[in-house]
Order: C-alpha cells, then sequence, then structure tokens
C-alpha cells in the first residue's frame, strides 16, 4: 500500500462536523458555513447566494452544495444565480460535500463548499 501525505497549503480542511457545527481547520464554527481557500464565512442558506457570488465568482469553478444530513435538491433560483455567475453547482448530503472538498482541495483544485448543518 502506497500512502501519500496531504498538504492543503494556506487553505484549511474539514476536519469534522456534528448536529448544528463544522469543525475546519481545527476550530468550531456554528451554524451553516461557506469554506473555501480563502477561508470561512457564516451562510444564511439558500437565500444567501451572494454570499457565494459576490466573493467566490472568479475564484472557484464548482461550489459543492452540502444539503443537511440527506442529499436534496437546492432550490432552482440559488441554482441558476450560482451558474449565472460561472460556478457549477454539485448537491450532496453535507458529509459527502465535506469529504470531497478536503479530497479536491488537496489536488489543488478551484472549489468551495456551502454546507447546511446535518
Amino acid at each position: 500500500m502506497r500512502l501519500n501525505e496531504i498538504s492543503y497549503t494556506d487553505a484549511k480542511p474539514v476536519d469534522g462536523y456534528g448536529p448544528g457545527f463544522f469543525r475546519v481547520g481545527g476550530e468550531v464554527f456554528e451554524g451553516h458555513v461557506i469554506v473555501s481557500p480563502k477561508g470561512v464565512t457564516a451562510w444564511g442558506g439558500y437565500d444567501d447566494v451572494t454570499a457565494i457570488t459576490d466573493v467566490l465568482a472568479g475564484e472557484i469553478d464548482v461550489v459543492f452544495c452540502g444539503t443537511g444530513a440527506d442529499i436534496a435538491h437546492p432550490p432552482k433560483a440559488f441554482r441558476e444565480a450560482l451558474e449565472a455567475a460561472g460556478i457549477g453547482v454539485e448537491p450532496m448530503s453535507s458529509p459527502s460535500a465535506a469529504r470531497s472538498y478536503n479530497i479536491l482541495l488537496s489536488e489543488g483544485r478551484r472549489i468551495a463548499a456551502a454546507m447546511l448543518t446535518v
């Protein structure tokens, strides 16, 4: 078996999550969050699309949309606003979004995760 050390440069990975919180880079954040190479930001949910488009447009290619404990489709207006800003949307459960974010972050990809709490 070959093991490789993962390097995240200055960006911080999602270390864990639980009821109502996420732990990113060893720090606990209560509530919904946007995690990107720029840092962690509180997120107001689907109605807060400008928190993603205003800060991350041109900086990321895809946002993993963590929909909570289970996968669900984000609202059409949310998806369309992100796509109009040139950001792809991949809906998945928040645990899956956290794992996917960490993997692609370690590869140096231009990604972010907007996650609802579980």
